[in-house]
C-alpha cells in the first residue's frame, strides 16, 4: 500500500469521526432544547398521588429517588408535559413546602390537590381547576356517628384532617363541641388515626374518601352535600387548581389552555381510574 493510499484513508476515518462528532453534539443540543416540566406533589395523597416501587401503570421516577410516583397527578402531569412538549421531572415535597418550593424555583408547578383558596393566592397563583372535590367525612363503620345524616349528628366528635387544609381550618370547627385534635401532617397519617380509633372522624374530600374505602373496607363514607346539614364551604375550596410562582402568567396561560380541552367527566373518568390502580396498602 503506497504513501498516498494510506494518507487517504487515515482523512476519510478523520472525516467520519468528525461527523460522528458533529451528529453527537447535534443530538445533545437537540436534546438539551426540549426543556424539562418540574412538578412537585406529596408521593403520599392517594389518589392523587402516590410513591411506588416500580414503574407499572405508567408511574414516573421520583426525582432523586428509586421510588416512582403515578396517581391522578401524575395522570395529569403527564398529559401537560406531553402537551408543552417537555421532559416531566416529579419532586417528592412535603405538602407545607410545596409553596416555598415553588417561591425558590425548586419546581415549575404543583400538582398535588391543592384547592384554590384566597389565601393560597397571596403567594402563588393558580391555573383553571383539574378537578372539583365535595367535602365529606369518614368515620368507621361501627362509630357512634355511622349513621350520622348531616353535620348536627356529628355533635361532640373528636376529630382531626389534613393540616393547611379546608377540612381542618373551615370544616371541623363548624362540628358543634367537636374535640379537634391537632392537625396531620399527611393524609394517610389522618386515615390511621381513624383506622386506629384515636379519632371519632376525619373530614376530607370525596376523592381521598374513595381511596380510602378501598384500604379500609371498615371505614364508612358520610356525605352530607345533598342535604342543608353539610359543611359550608365556598367554591374556591372544591376547586382544585394547579399552582405556580406568583407572577408566572406565561406559565398559567399554557396551562389553562391544556385544560380547555377536558370536561368535569374527563376528569372524573381519570380519577377513578386512578382509584382503581392505587396500591391497597398503607
Amino acid at each position: 500500500m503506497n504513501k498516498k493510499v494510506i494518507i487517504g484513508i487515515i482523512a476519510i476515518i478523520v472525516v467520519v469521526i468528525i461527523g460522528v462528532a458533529f451528529l453527537n453534539n447535534s443530538n445533545e443540543e437537540e436534546n438539551n432544547e426540549r426543556g424539562v416540566l418540574r412538578v412537585g406533589m406529596e408521593c403520599a395523597y392517594a389518589p392523587y398521588n402516590w410513591s411506588q416501587t416500580d414503574e407499572s401503570n405508567g408511574a414516573v421516577p421520583i426525582k432523586g429517588s428509586n421510588s416512582y410516583a403515578y396517581g391522578y397527578d401524575v395522570m395529569m402531569a403527564k398529559k401537560l408535559a406531553e402537551t408543552l412538549n417537555l421532559d416531566l421531572e416529579i419532586y417528592q415535597i412535603d405538602w407545607d413546602s410545596l409553596p416555598l418550593a415553588l417561591q425558590s424555583n425548586t419546581i415549575d408547578c404543583v400538582i398535588a390537590g391543592q384547592s384554590i383558596t384566597s389565601e393560597r393566592l397571596q403567594t402563588v397563583d393558580f391555573s383553571v381547576p383539574y378537578y372539583y372535590a365535595s367535602i365529606v367525612a369518614l368515620t368507621n363503620s361501627d362509630s357512634n356517628y355511622a349513621e350520622a345524616k348531616g353535620i348536627s349528628d356529628l355533635e361532640g366528635a373528636t376529630c382531626t384532617s389534613q393540616i393547611n387544609t379546608c377540612w381542618y381550618d373551615t370544616c371541623l370547627p363548624q362540628i358543634n363541641n367537636a374535640n379537634i385534635l391537632p392537625a396531620m401532617d399527611t393524609a394517610p397519617n389522618m386515615l390511621v388515626a381513624l383506622n386506629s380509633r384515636t379519632v371519632d372522624l376525619v373530614v376530607t374530600d370525596m376523592p381521598t374518601a374513595m381511596a380510602a374505602l378501598a384500604v379500609y373496607p371498615n371505614m364508612k363514607l358520610l356525605n352530607f352535600t345533598d342535604t342543608d346539614d353539610n359543611f359550608n364551604v365556598s367554591e374556591e375550596e372544591i376547586n382544585i387548581g394547579i399552582s405556580v410562582r406568583k407572577g408566572n402568567t406565561e406559565l398559567v396561560e399554557k396551562i389553562n389552555n391544556f385544560l380547555k380541552d377536558y370536561t368535569a367527566t374527563d376528569f372524573e373518568n381519570m380519577m377513578n381510574e386512578a382509584i382503581k390502580v392505587q396500591p391497597l396498602s398503607e
